[in-house]
């Protein structure tokens, strides 16, 4: 039985606000390197940071009927995440989709599939995150589920979960933890600033004075060479 699942409990939004001023890769360290998609996904245009709610869509191969179904379900501020019940990489969302999304206050979309129609959904500034750009369509026939935990992209994704997309890829945070991650993403932010000071030859010549300290401990030895290194192979 497939099944549309209302008024889903979503991350706060301020919470999800937060999460959205850090990149995936910030956010992915600061929960213990988690939640991070299969680097496949890509962005359909780049330069694109989002941040959201998920509501997620299980889909047929090569149907996407429960997209348009899913549609009346989202929120401004959700960011709708489509994973096929099996392998996939058929036309699944265009320009069509993305007005009605977009109308709707949508963020974006993440589609373990393929995307078509990219040079409107980028003069629209309507950012999806796929797995291959494909002009194959799809059917209206079969159903499938809105708003249950699905797996996308190598990920579990539930209704309601954060998620934060960049160039870099795509991370999902759980919606229970969401304020906790937003608190350790601050916290890395400012160690990976102070971390990355101007390299003057001063930075330069700490660094290696530090990394010299360092490598011995872990078995590495720099030897100069010479002749009897030549010789008998260090």
């Amino acid at each position: 039985m497939s099944v549309v699942i209302q008024n889903i409990k979503r991350a706060a939004a301020d919470t999800v606000a937060e999460l959205g001023r850090y990149g995936v890769a910030t956010i992915h360290e600061a929960q213990d390197r988690t939640g991070l998609m299969a680097p496949y996904m890509r962005p359909i245009w780049t330069g694109a940071h989002i941040s959201g709610t998920a509501v997620t869509v299980s889909v047929p191969p090569c149907d996407n009927w429960m997209i348009h179904v899913a549609i009346e379900q989202c929120q401004p501020g959700d960011i709708m995440v489509i994973a096929p019940t099996s392998f996939s990489d058929a036309g699944y969302f265009g320009d069509l989709l993305g007005a009605s999304l977009k109308a709707h206050g949508v963020t974006g979309v993440v589609l373990d599939a393929g995307c078509r129609d990219i040079a409107v959904l980028r003069e629209a500034g309507f950012p999806v995150w796929s797995k291959a750009i494909s002009a194959q369509g799809t059917v209206k026939e079969t159903l499938g589920d809105v708003n249950i935990p699905i797996v996308c992209a190598g990920q579990i994704v539930h209704p309601g979960d954060v998620i934060v997309a960049d160039d870099d890829g795509i991370v999902v945070v759980p919606r229970l933890q969401a304020d906790e991650i937003a608190k350790k993403s601050a916290a890395v932010k400012p160690a990976k600033i102070r971390s990355e000071p101007d390299m003057t030859p001063a930075s330069w010549a700490l660094i290696s004075i530090i990394c010299g300290r360092a490598l011995p401990k872990r078995g590495l030895f720099i030897k100069t060479w010479n002749r009897r290194l030549a010789v008998f192979g260090g």
